[in-house]
């Protein structure tokens, strides 16, 4: 027996920076239709679009450590866009108003068929990508997964499946 999950409910970030942090993440939120839950000292809950973004500060002991990606622990998160151009919309706002540190501007990649992302950091190095996949991607009649796909991968290169 198994169970299908509706998604995920809610992720919680850790930061070292929470005056650049957490007003870089609640003015994200607030761009991708969420609303602010919780808004105290050290921490900004928002929730909307089917998810929450929960932010809280390190304590003081512990800031001295920035985000690494490559040790044990979130690489990144990944919101998934409606429209193609919702990412290019996006990438406008991030590097306009949030004047966030962009890793890559909107680009194609041989992930999925049609797959479509940036990806960028907040203040403290956390990555986040924003992409879109037309259909039902990988679990589409012609996705990997599908009917007539190829199956899975055996290994992840840089941006697609071999």
């Amino acid at each position: 027996m198994s169970v299908e999950v509706n998604g995920i409910a809610h992720i919680q970030l850790t930061v070292t920076d929470p005056e650049r942090c957490l007003p870089f993440w609640e003015q994200l939120c607030h761009f991708l239709e969420m609303k602010t839950l919780i808004k105290g000292e050290g921490i900004i809950y928002c929730i909307g679009s089917r998810t929450g973004i929960l932010v809280r500060e390190a304590p003081s002991d512990k800031r001295d450590k920035r985000f690494d990606q490559d040790t044990a622990g979130l690489h990144h998160l990944c919101f998934r866009a409606r429209k193609r151009e919702d990412v290019d919309t996006i990438f406008d706002f991030v590097s306009k108003s949030l004047g966030a540190r962009i890793v890559h501007e909107p680009e194609e990649s041989g992930f999925a068929p049609g797959y479509y992302s940036i990806l960028f950091e907040d203040p403290d190095g956390i990555r986040i990508e924003v992409n879109y996949v037309p259909g039902r991607g990988h679990l589409g009649e012609d996705g990997r997964l599908g009917a007539g796909g190829a199956g899975p991968a055996d290994e992840m290169g840089d941006g697609s499946l071999d």
